[in-house]
């Protein structure tokens, strides 16, 4: 039994939602119970699950848990912590709209107060039409639910080096009008680029992603940024500290100890 209150999943989303409508708030990745707890007992608002430090902690890579791992990844996060949690969801785990739609109701039933879509297949980035019908999809399953859920549009600009800042925006536009809430262009941090982004959907809030944890990220703030996720960032800080220690200690079995 977890020692928590139990909040409901509603106040859950209201509560996720509101922290949208002004100001600005950090929203870390957590990857396990563990570190659900933990961000929740040092004051954090709401958290956001990660697909890389979700496999890692199963021992594979990005990307290789399935939908129904994934799933269950959720269900643990949600019922770890009171916070909201965000999830990374990936591409829907589905090409086709419809598919897309049918995993979404899926994420929803695990609790969560909102999820991503992105528009990165894997292999390939989809056609900005199709990836439009995607989100449109995501948001109609939403909605036949729980209009409170939140939608993240998520370009995944990094995978397509030739790709402009304007095309970025453009599709994060798109996004917004497809029935996103929120947009986030991960590898986006020019700073005027950003604020170009923040007015191009606003009113709807833009996240961005921070990796180096200093100063830089009120910078985001101040460009009208309303909310930061860490990514995969938190995890591999965690996993680098395990492998230092972990490497001393296998020194000693070889004899390289001091």
């Amino acid at each position: 039994m977890m020692d928590h209150a139990m909040a409901t999943t509603a106040s859950k989303r209201r509560a996720f939602r509101s922290l949208h409508e002004s100001g600005f708030f950090l929203l870390p990745n957590a990857w396990d119970g563990g570190s659900a707890v933990r961000l929740a007992k040092l004051g954090f608002k709401a958290i956001a699950s990660t697909s890389a430090g979700a496999a890692w902690a199963a021992g594979q890579e990005d990307g290789d848990l399935g939908l129904e791992a994934i799933l269950d990844h959720l269900r643990m996060l949600v019922a770890s912590t009171d916070l909201p949690v965000n999830a990374d969801f990936e591409n829907g785990f589905a090409d086709r709209p419809e598919d897309v739609a049918r995993n979404v109701a899926l994420a929803v039933d695990t609790g969560v107060a909102a999820l991503s879509i992105q528009d990165w297949s894997g292999t390939a980035i989809y056609a900005t039409e199709h990836a439009v019908e995607r989100i449109a999809a995501a948001r109609r399953a939403i909605d036949a639910i729980d209009p409170a859920v939140m939608l993240v549009g998520r370009n995944e600009n990094f995978r397509v080096p030739d790709m402009s800042v304007g095309a970025n925006i453009a599709r994060a536009v798109a996004y917004a009008e497809a029935g996103a809430d929120c947009l986030f262009v991960p590898f986006l941090r020019d700073h005027g680029a950003v604020a170009e982004l923040v007015a191009a959907v606003a009113p709807k809030p833009v996240n961005v992603v921070v990796h180096q944890y200093d100063a830089g990220i009120r910078a985001f703030a101040e460009c009208g940024v309303r909310r930061c996720s860490v990514g995969g960032s938190l995890a591999r800080k965690t996993w680098a500290a395990f492998d230092t220690a972990a490497q001393s200690l296998r020194r000693y079995e070889l004899g390289d100890g001091p």
